[in-house]
C-alpha cells in the first residue's frame, strides 16, 4: 500500500501536500512545487510574507517521503532562519501527518527515517562556512538554500560540487536583497540553467494590501525598500544613496557576537511625532532598539539608565559610553545623565554630539555627514551585526548625500528627508550615534567624563 502511495506522489508534490499534509497550496506554491518535480534547479525571488518557508517545508517533506534513501540538506545564513523559522515550519507539518510522524523522527537539526536514520534524512546546516555543507552525496539529493541572496558564493560552490547525481535537485528561495552573487546570476547570466519565478507581495493573498500600500506610500514605488520587500525585484542601488540595501541585509543575516565595549546611541525627541530612539551595541553587534514617542526628558533619562544598568549587569561591563544627540532638546538629557551617573558612581562616559559640528576630515561638510560615512564603511567592510528592524533598514537605505559648493560630501538634511517620506530617520540616526567617531579617553573610576562636540 505504501509503495503505491509513493509511486502516485513521486512526480506530484501538489497532490502530496493535499493528500498527506492536508493543506491547499496557493497558486504560486503549486507552480513552484510542480517546477521542482520537473526541473533540476529552481530559483524563486519574492517579496515578504508570501509563504516561502511553508512551500520549502512542503517540498522537503515531499522529497524525503517519496524518494528512497533520500538526503535533503537545508541551509540558511543564520541559525534563527534555519531553526526558528524553517525547522519549526517543517516540524509543524510533519506532526500534522500521522503517516509522516510514524515514519520519521524530528530533532532540532534533523528529520530522519526511523528505519534507516543514517541513510535517509533531512539535515539543517548553517551557511557559516563551506565545510558545514561538504560531504553530502546520494542518488536522491535535494539542496534547499533558504534566504539564498544572503549566502556567500563559497558556500554555493560546495553545493554545486555535490549536485552530481541524476536525481539531484536545487531549490533556492529568497528576497532579492543583493545585486550580486549566485542568486542574482540565476535570474540573469545563468538563467538557462534554472526554472525561475518571481512572486510579488502585492499579488499574494497572505499579505495585506495595507502593508504593501504603506511601504509604497512611505518610500515610493521605485525605492529599493519597496522593490525588494514588496515586488521581489533586485535593488537598483541609487547613485546618491548612502548605504546599499544588500549591506544592511547582510548585517541582519550575521550571527551576533557580543565582544567589545558597551556603547549606547540616543536620538532624542520630546512631544512631537518623531521617535526617541535608544540604540545599544556591544562591539559591532547592535541590540534591539528601544523607541517611543511623546515622553519628557526626565522619562528618557530614566529609560536610558534602566537599559544601561541592565546591559552592564547582563554582559559584565564595568564601563560604558553614551553618545547623545545634543542638538535641540537633547542637551537636557545629556546634562541630567551626567548628574545621575555621577550620583550612582557609574564609570560611564556621556558625549554630547552635534551633527552640524566641524568634521575632522575636510572632505565632509560637517560631523554628522562624517559619522554617516563612517557607519557606511563599517557596513561595506562587513563588520556590523543588526537585529531585524524593517523601519531601521528603510531609513538606512533611503538617506541620500550630495556635494556642496565647496566640493564636500554632505548628508541630506533631516528636514529634506522628512519632506520626502513624512517621517524622521530617528532609528538610523541613533545607530549612527552608537558608532559615532568620537574621541575616546579612559573614564575616571567613578565620575563620568564630560566631553561635547560643540558647534564650531
Amino acid at each position: 500500500m505504501l509503495e503505491k502511495t509513493l509511486a502516485a506522489l513521486k512526480d506530484n508534490p501538489v497532490l502530496f501536500v493535499k493528500e498527506i499534509l492536508g493543506a491547499e497550496p496557493d497558486e504560486w506554491q503549486a507552480q513552484a512545487l510542480t517546477a521542482l518535480a520537473k526541473a533540476p534547479r529552481t530559483a524563486i525571488r519574492s517579496g515578504h510574507g508570501v509563504g516561502k518557508s511553508c512551500m520549502q517545508a512542503w517540498a522537503c517533506l515531499w522529497f524525503l517521503f517519496t524518494h528512497p534513501r533520500a538526503k535533503v540538506v537545508v541551509t540558511a545564513p543564520t541559525m534563527r532562519q534555519l531553526y526558528d523559522v524553517f525547522m519549526s515550519e517543517a516540524s509543524k507539518w510533519l506532526n500534522r501527518s500521522k503517516l509522516l510522524s510514524d515514519l520519521f523522527e524530528y530533532t532540532k537539526s534533523k528529520i530522519a527515517f526511523k528505519a534507516a536514520p543514517a541513510e535517509w534524512f533531512l539535515a539543517a546546516r548553517t551557511a557559516a562556512k563551506p565545510e558545514n555543507l561538504a560531504g553530502f552525496h546520494a542518488d536522491h539529493l535535494l539542496f534547499v538554500l533558504d534566504e539564498a541572496s544572503g549566502i556567500d558564493d563559497s558556500i554555493f560552490e560546495v553545493v554545486e560540487g555535490a549536485l552530481t547525481g541524476v536525481n539531484n535537485k536545487l531549490l533556492m528561495c529568497s528576497n532579492p536583497t543583493r545585486n550580486s552573487g549566485f542568486f542574482k546570476r540565476a535570474f540573469h547570466e545563468d538563467r538557462e540553467l534554472y526554472h525561475t519565478m518571481k512572486i510579488s507581495s502585492a499579488d499574494s493573498q497572505r499579505v495585506s494590501d495595507d502593508y504593501c500600500q504603506r511601504l509604497i506610500k512611505q518610500y515610493g514605488e521605485d525605492s529599493d525598500v519597496v522593490r525588494v520587500r514588496v515586488f521581489g525585484e533586485f535593488p537598483k542601488a541609487e547613485a546618491d544613496g548612502l548605504i546599499a540595501l544588500e549591506y544592511v541585509e547582510a548585517a541582519i543575516a550575521r550571527e551576533p557576537v557580543y565582544l567589545g565595549d558597551l556603547v549606547i546611541g540616543v536620538d532624542v525627541a520630546r512631544f512631537g511625532d518623531d521617535e526617541t530612539v535608544i540604540c545599544p551595541r556591544i562591539g559591532n553587534a547592535v541590540l534591539p532598539l528601544t523607541r517611543y514617542r511623546k515622553a519628557d526628558l526626565m522619562t528618557t533619562c530614566g529609560r536610558i539608565i534602566h537599559i544601561l544598568e541592565g546591559l552592564m549587569k547582563k554582559h559584565g561591563k564595568k564601563t560604558a559610553k553614551i553618545n547623545v544627540d545634543d542638538d535641540g532638546v537633547g542637551g537636557g538629557v545629556t546634562d541630567r545623565l551626567r548628574e545621575v551617573l555621577n550620583e550612582k558612581s557609574l564609570s560611564v562616559t556621556v558625549t554630547g554630539c552635534h551633527n552640524g559640528g566641524k568634521a575632522r576630515d575636510s572632505h565632509y561638510a560637517n560631523w554628522g555627514t562624517e559619522s554617516y560615512f563612517a557607519l557606511r564603511d563599517r557596513f561595506n567592510s562587513g563588520e556590523i551585526m543588526l537585529p531585524r528592524d524593517d523601519e531601521l533598514t528603510a531609513q538606512l537605505t533611503t538617506r541620500k548625500y550630495s556635494l556642496n559648493s565647496r566640493d564636500q560630501l554632505i548628508l541630506e538634511p533631516k528636514a529634506d528627508y522628512k519632506k520626502r517620506f513624512k517621517r524622521s530617520p530617528d532609528r538610523a540616526d541613533a545607530l549612527v550615534l552608537a558608532f559615532a567617531p568620537v574621541m575616546t579617553f579612559c573614564p575616571p573610576p567613578v565620575m563620568p567624563l564630560v566631553q561635547s562636540y560643540w558647534r564650531r
